[in-house]
């Protein structure tokens, strides 16, 4: 999933050699098919996979947890990589809504390629502000992050859709009882959906009241833009989801989490210390400034963790997410 190409935070041959060795874990586990899929919308990427909770207690409905995969908002990654541990919850006894949206253009994959790419972005890093080219991907020759304003567009569509879906696809869940997860770039739009009655009057997803959920718990998130970006995080991808440089500076308000404080909403960060795709800077930057808003956001730090065993229900850092979700979700 990552780009050698691209800076990382923290790097050195011991720290890239770990986090390949952690990603090869977390991508070693075979994709797990929903009980059912519903659609959201029209486009074929709006679409949202239903797992129901293993071994549900019969007088108890499950609580939802709503999963945003990560990738930087590239269209080479989609929802299936982030299924194992859709299912780890459901073991878990949670009922979980895999969203699925819209994500920057690409060439096609070439035939026998891997299913998961390299998520780094343009092949010269110093390209951050990489455009589209007509051939699908960036002039720089890597996928561009995102799509403004679909990528956006559809995460608010899928959440105002989702009670009324859970109650057709997931009978034996209590929609009312929802927490929303996301990892890297999911988890920043897992701290955006949370935070959209706090966007500026005039954005198209803007609600009216705080969304419906009982907490978020964004994993090693993308929540501060203007961090990311002097971190290079995942090859300037929050530059290339607001359209690049021209209208980075002005799209800030619209998408970026640590302006959008406080929520209301009970939030917690899980990041890990030795991450070097997102570093730990950068969910920092996010509880400070929502500390200085005046709310307290929990931040938990894993010691000798990186950034994909969070989503991997092989390591042991996966279980404590899941328990920080409990601990929102009961």
């Amino acid at each position: 999933m990552q780009d050698d190409a691209a800076p990382r935070d923290g790097g050195g041959d011991d720290a890239v050699a770990r986090d390949a060795a952690e990603e090869a874990s977390a991508f070693s586990h075979p994709e797990v098919a929903p009980d059912v899929t519903m659609a959201y919308g029209a486009h074929p990427d709006q679409v949202i996979d239903f797992y129901a909770p293993r071994d549900p207690d019969p007088e108890v409905p499950a609580p939802v947890v709503v999963v945003l995969h990560g990738g930087a908002w590239r269209a080479p990654y989609d929802r299936r990589h982030i299924t194992p541990f859709a299912d780890f919850l459901t073991r878990r006894g949670f009922a979980v809504a895999n969203v699925e949206y819209r994500r920057g253009e690409t060439a096609p994959p070439a035939p026998g390629g891997p299913v998961i790419p390299a998520q780094g972005g343009p092949t010269d890093p110093g390209r951050d502000d990489a455009v589209p080219s007509e051939a699908g991907g960036t002039a720089t020759g890597g996928p561009v992050a995102g799509r403004w304003p679909d990528t956006f567009d559809d995460v608010a569509a899928a959440l105002d859709a989702l009670p009324a879906l859970v109650r057709r696809a997931l009978p034996q869940a209590d929609p009312l009882r929802m927490v929303i997860t996301g990892h890297s770039a999911g988890g920043h739009l897992a701290l955006w959906a949370a935070a959209r009655h706090l966007l500026p009057a005039d954005a198209p997803w803007r609600t009216d009241r705080p969304a419906p959920l009982r907490g978020v718990v964004a994993l090693a998130p993308i929540a501060d833009f203007e961090v990311a970006e002097k971190l290079d995080v995942c090859g300037g991808a929050s530059r290339q989801l607001l359209g690049g440089e021209a209208t980075f500076a002005e799209r800030l308000p619209y998408a970026d989490p640590v302006r959008l404080l406080p929520t209301g909403i009970a939030t917690t960060l899980v990041q890990g210390r030795t991450d070097i795709v997102v570093p730990q800077a950068v969910a920092e930057s996010y509880a400070d400034a929502a500390a200085k808003a005046g709310e307290v956001v929990g931040l938990t730090l894993l010691e000798d963790v990186g950034h994909f065993p969070l989503i991997d229900p092989a390591a042991d850092a996966c279980a404590v997410v899941a328990e920080e979700i409990a601990q929102l979700a009961w």
